[in-house]
């Protein structure tokens, strides 16, 4: 096994926080490396419990949904990596951040956490990837492994307080903690939503960090915005260039569904960066199992994966409302399927926001 990490002056605490580590449910497993992140399932807000969640409310952690770029954040001996959720290194993408990231006290640890980009101190997820967010930061949710232990097996709120405890020591601009909301899921809920913000995300007390879709981990939308694979698109009309829409779908038991199709939401650089990627993926034949219901459509291989917002599904199960977001580099598009969603909006009511529920936590892209 490697020796013990090295541990800056001024985080003693760390290394006596992490003495318990010994102990079953944190095994000793030498150097920091990629783990797979662990994933929310949707819940839909209007087929849940009065309070939300199953079991009562006692029993979930509560943090703002983030709206950003999921980052895997590992630190050894060969350094700072920050990893997409499905390993693409992000330290050209950004650079300042991986130097921040080797300022914590700590040389040997895992975090999960986001990428978001800051527009007026509120994240966008847009302008994060058009590079044209006034700052961009990394929130920490997050601990997966630190000072040669897996740390996954741990209770999540004692995850969260090793997590806090690497974080204090020292300010490092653009990292910072989720810290969990408090008050009642259904308040905090409808705070989120009347604000404009993407929704929560809930954490089962006393779950362990399992790789992959958790229902431990559940995410309650606002409104219905989901990732979709993209297996064609239509013609342009007018005087719209390069394409149409983008005809939608998800995978289901093995076949691709078609979902409906997007063609608001584009600008003109999208629109040529659309027919660019597009260009290399045709094909001569529909990916979708179903039939697509559109005049001479132009069929693309499923691999580009495009966000979604909408406003609900149809009874026929299609799209009511769609607009373009953004492409989504970091989801693969062989994990993409349907998600249930939130009401498209929630009454808006005057009342004071819970506690917890202030300064520049994330919300949606307005």
């Amino acid at each position: 096994m490697p020796a013990p990490a090295e541990v800056p002056p001024g985080s003693s605490d760390i290394r006596a926080a992490s003495q318990r580590l010994g102990a079953p449910g944190a095994a000793a497993e030498g150097e920091a490396g990629f783990r797979e992140p662990m994933l929310a399932q949707a819940r839909s807000a209007l087929l849940a419990t009065p309070d939300l969640l199953p079991g009562g409310s006692s029993n979930w952690l509560m943090e703002p949904k983030l709206d950003g770029l999921r980052g895997i954040a590992v630190r050894n001996r060969s350094g700072v990596v920050l990893y997409s959720r499905n390993r693409l290194p992000f330290n050209g993408r950004f650079p300042r951040l991986v130097c921040a990231l080797g300022d914590l006290p700590a040389d040997d640890f895992v975090l999960d956490g986001e990428v978001v980009g800051l527009v007026g101190g509120r994240p966008d997820f847009g302008a994060l990837q058009e590079g044209a967010a006034h700052e961009v930061g990394y929130r920490v949710f997050d601990l997966l492994h630190l000072l040669g232990h897996d740390v996954r097996q741990l209770p999540v709120e004692e995850r969260k307080a090793l997590l806090e405890r690497l974080l204090a020591p020292v300010e490092v601009p653009g990292v910072e903690l989720v810290v969990p909301l408090s008050g009642p899921p259904r308040q905090l809920f409808e705070a989120s939503c009347r604000d404009g913000w993407e929704g929560l995300v809930a954490k089962r007390l006393g779950s362990q960090y399992r790789s992959g879709r958790s229902p431990d981990w559940v995410k309650l939308k606002c409104s219905c915005r989901q990732e979709f694979v993209v297996g064609g698109w239509t013609p342009p009309q007018g005087s719209r260039q390069g394409l149409g829409a983008l005809l939608l779908g998800y995978w289901e038991a093995g076949r691709l569904v078609y979902a409906g199709k997007v063609g608001t939401g584009f600008d003109a650089r999208m629109l040529g960066e659309l027919v660019r990627r597009l260009s290399v993926l045709v094909r001569a034949s529909s990916p979708f199992d179903d039939k697509v219901p559109e005049k001479a459509p132009s069929w693309a291989e499923p691999s580009l994966v495009a966000e979604v917002a909408f406003t609900n599904w149809t009874s026929d199960g299609r799209l009511r409302h769609p607009s373009f977001v953004a492409l989504r580099e970091d989801k693969p598009a062989a994990g993409v399927g349907r998600e249930p969603c939130g009401p498209a909006a929630v009454a808006r009511r005057g009342s004071d926001k819970p506690q917890g529920w202030v300064g520049t936590q994330p919300g949606n892209r307005r």
